[in-house]
């Protein structure tokens, strides 16, 4: 287990290091403003916890459960219990992993609890170590801080997986490969794991803006609303990445059945050419001693000119019918959009009024 705790005393002295009594009471005074942080919290952490900081067991038993656990908002009157969720970049997968963020919020204490390092939350202690800034406007202030550096650090990853779809748009049309379609998977996971964090806290955050909870102090409450913004701009960054991923899968089975068509084809085409050759060697491989044509002088450069001749007319018959391209004029490759000013309407109309123009 790892606890830090810093207290911020109604004179604005700024205490760090604090051992359990020192925290309970500072929590029982009701004065100055207690944030404690808990990481990987172990039953001794959980009893403490529950029985000297009094908090519920059913929240306590959320703090101590390795399971991750919806975000939500419970309100127990003198102090709501938080959980959202944000991105784990300390454990390396080949899809998203989510790291699960606990907050006791009170008049004058936060607890925070979390059984992953977060960047997030270290980052709010620095800014409390070098001057207290995030305490020093109350416990929602606080609340709000650890809340917003842990949404602020799902972009990264939101704008990396945006990066791995572009790429695999790319791939998938160039080499569509068995790798390419377990990256597509991957990722497709990758997505619906930030859709279902980030989709119900959404709601936690409409509740805490919109002054449900007297805790939450008015002048605070827009800052709230503020995270509630990001969220619903990662939900469409989201979206818009399950589209691309959804369009790659799309163009990789489409891009698999051409390759496995035109596999088809040229085997048809093989087999079509040198089914009447297999026809013609087989008619004059028999063994008949009675055969006008075996006696004929020119019988064995008549078969190759009908050999010949059929397998011209067959490649001619494929070329008809686009089943062979070879010297047909293939579409370039679209560089510009653009079109030629003189085929658009009104080009022409737009240089006679420049040339009435006086000067012109």
């Amino acid at each position: 287990m790892t606890i830090k705790a810093y207290y911020l005393s109604p004179d604005g002295n700024l205490r760090q290091q604090l051992d359990s009594r020192e925290i309970v009471d500072a929590f029982t005074s009701g004065e100055g403003l207690l944030w404690v942080d808990i990481v990987d919290t172990s039953q001794e952490d959980a009893g403490f916890l529950e029985q000297d900081m009094h908090f519920h067991h059913l929240a306590v038993e959320d703090c101590l459960s390795p399971a991750a656990h919806s975000p939500k908002i419970d309100d127990f009157d003198d102090h709501v219990f938080i959980t959202v969720h944000g991105i784990n970049h300390v454990k390396e997968s080949d899809t998203v992993e989510t790291a699960e963020l606990n907050i006791f919020l009170g008049p004058n204490f936060v607890v925070s609890n979390h059984n992953f390092f977060l960047y997030s939350v270290e980052g709010v202690m620095r800014l409390v170590e070098n001057d207290g800034r995030p305490m020093r406007r109350g416990a929602d202030f606080l609340a709000h801080a650890l809340i917003d550096s842990l949404i602020d650090n799902v972009l990264p990853t939101v704008d990396r997986m945006s990066e791995v779809s572009e790429d695999i748009e790319e791939e998938v049309i160039r080499n569509p490969q068995q790798s390419i379609l377990e990256s597509i998977l991957k990722l497709k996971r990758s997505i619906l794991r930030v859709h279902r964090i980030m989709a119900p806290q959404r709601e936690v955050l409409n509740r805490l803006s919109r002054g449900e909870f007297p805790i939450i102090k008015a002048e605070a409450q827009i800052f709230y609303r503020d995270i509630y913004d990001h969220l619903v701009r990662i939900e469409d960054l989201n979206q818009g990445i399950r589209d691309s991923a959804d369009n790659a899968l799309a163009t990789y089975l489409s891009s698999v059945a051409n390759r496995q068509n035109e596999t088809m084809r040229v085997l048809s085409t093989v087999a079509t050419v040198f089914m009447p050759l297999t026809l013609v060697a087989g008619i004059y491989g028999m063994n008949f001693e009675y055969m006008p044509e075996l006696k004929w002088r020119w019988a064995y450069f008549a078969v190759l000119g009908l050999i010949v001749s059929t397998i011209a007319t067959a490649v001619w018959g494929f070329w008809v019918r686009n089943w062979i391209t070879l010297g047909r004029r293939k579409i370039l490759k679209v560089t510009s959009f653009a079109v030629e000013p003189e085929k658009l309407k009104g080009y022409i109309s737009h240089l006679s009024h420049l040339a009435k123009r006086p000067g012109k």
